[in-house]
């Protein structure tokens, strides 16, 4: 496998460099954070996809083709499902906002009282899907260069910590424009129609298994919703997501780009389940499904190919992981952080503000690194997550996007109402149970509609300047600090 080898050795070399040729790039907060909202139609549509394929979307994608056919896109589908409708009706509003977390959002719509909470459930959230992200090494790792799991999550969770680290945003959009473009190559154009030519075509597959493997809802309805519940709406309301919004150079790049990213989303999906039943076909009894993926690359691609479709699912692997990092990050810092110290200094230049959001990368991928290394169970962190970020801030966000006669008090209700009986309900049902993300949603709306029509609306001046945010006709933060630390030294 030497070859491989070096495949693997070079991509990893390429994201480290990226990673210092970003930090060039990064010499203020909205660059540091957010790429200085500048990427355009490409980079967003590339960067798009990338994150929100991550190693589930891979591995896990292949696994669930290899147990139920066709039918096991769904989980990935209903991805690109929340994609497009988070392009399609909100992308534009969202992206004129400039803000750099959804908190911040809760706080413009509902006066400054909304972001506390929110943001300890959003940290939460962006948290354990990195450590569920970063889990997914040892997987790989063990694949490449049979090396034990603490080992692998340490050198792949360190690589990513560095590049991220040093260019914040714009190495992660760097690195994830190369991990679009292998994950593509590696994944859609090769090993794809490798598999398929292996498995005999789809007329043996379709001879070889089962006739529900080729049935579109073969997985169950009740799984489908379930998925739509937390993956869909998910995608509508994650950090994660928000934050490259965020980067958008203009409201039509928002849209356009996202849903170019989103289509891409279904054809991957589709792609997954086709490589999984082809998987199926060639090893019908592989002790877990999720070992689909390793197998079949291990034991029917050729040298080089191998090495670069696991590069690709390395990439996808990094791209969450740096994408879900980063977005923890910013939560820790903007959220949390300067809101215990209960004080903004708007004299902190933006060389400070970098260095700041730079230190809480590294902090926060050391404790990434730290819990997945204590951690095994992956599906369940991934699950508690969803569950508290739908349950806790799907109805406050939309609520705040779509009705005007929520209220602050209504949106602490439906956070901490909905947070609460989704723990409680994980707890009697358990972890994996449909329940909680079910009677969680409709307890955290029936807390926003009951309480929001029994408080005071909210103030018309916050509306009024929520709406000019809306519009794009309000400056962004980080404008009005540039432009007076740039008038100071003239001053002087």
């Amino acid at each position: 496998m030497a070859v491989d080898y070096l495949v693997i050795v070079v991509y990893l070399a390429g994201m480290l460099a990226m990673g210092w040729w970003g930090m060039r790039r990064a010499r203020s907060k909205s660059e540091f954070l957010v790429a200085g909202r500048r990427l355009g139609p490409a980079m967003y549509s590339g960067t798009m996809a990338a994150i929100v394929l991550g190693g589930a979307s891979t591995i896990g994608g292949v696994g669930l083709g290899y147990q139920y056919g066709l039918s096991g896109a769904w989980m990935v589908f209903t991805i690109g499902l929340g994609l497009l409708a988070l392009s399609v009706f909100f992308s534009a509003r969202i992206a004129r906002l400039k803000v750099y977390t959804v908190s911040e959002m809760l706080d413009l719509r509902y006066g400054g009282r909304a972001g506390v909470i929110s943001g300890l459930v959003m940290w939460a959230y962006t948290l354990m899907l990195a450590v569920t992200s970063t889990i997914a090494y040892a997987t790989i790792f063990d694949v490449l260069f049979d090396i034990n799991r603490t080992l692998a999550i340490v050198l792949g969770g360190s690589i990513v910590v560095v590049y991220s680290t040093l260019g914040g945003m714009w190495s992660i959009t760097l690195t994830d424009m190369v991990q679009f473009v292998v994950k593509t190559v590696g994944v859609l154009l090769l090993l794809l129609p490798i598999a398929v030519v292996k498995a005999g075509g789809f007329a043996e597959m379709k001879a070889q298994l089962p006739t529900e493997y080729f049935d579109p809802l073969g997985i169950g309805g009740e799984t489908i919703f379930t998925y739509v519940l937390i993956y869909t709406f998910g995608m509508l309301i994650g950090q994660d997501i928000w934050q490259r919004v965020f980067t958008a150079r203009s409201d039509r790049t928002a849209r356009w780009g996202g849903t170019v990213a989103g289509t891409y989303c279904l054809a991957y999906a589709v792609a997954g389940a086709v490589i999984g039943t082809a998987a199926k076909v060639l090893y019908p009894k592989l002790a877990s499904p999720d070992d689909a993926f390793a197998t079949i690359v291990k034991d029917e691609l050729p040298m080089g190919v191998r090495g670069l479709v696991l590069a690709a699912a390395l990439a996808a692997v990094m791209s969450t992981s740096s994408g879900a990092l980063i977005a923890c990050a910013t939560v820790a810092n903007n959220d949390i952080w300067a809101r215990l110290r209960g004080v903004v200094r708007p004299e902190v230049g933006q060389h400070d503000e970098v260095r700041g959001n730079r230190a809480f990368i590294l902090l926060m991928g050391l404790a990434v690194i730290a819990t997945a290394i204590a951690l095994n169970d992956v599906v369940q962190a991934l699950t508690v997550a969803y569950n508290l970020l739908v349950g806790g801030l799907l109805v406050p966000i939309l609520g705040g996007l779509l009705w005007k006669r929520g209220t602050a008090q209504g949106a602490l209700a439906s956070v901490a109402v909905g947070g609460l009986a989704v723990t409680g309900l994980m707890a009697t049902y358990g972890i994996l149970a449909n329940e909680p993300v079910y009677y969680g949603l409709l307890a955290s709306l029936a807390a926003y509609v009951v309480v929001s029509l029994a408080t005071r609306p909210t103030d018309a001046a916050v509306l009024a300047a929520w709406r000019e945010r809306l519009a794009g006709r309000a400056p962004a933060p980080e404008n009005a600090t540039e432009t007076v630390s740039e008038q100071v030294p003239a001053a002087q």
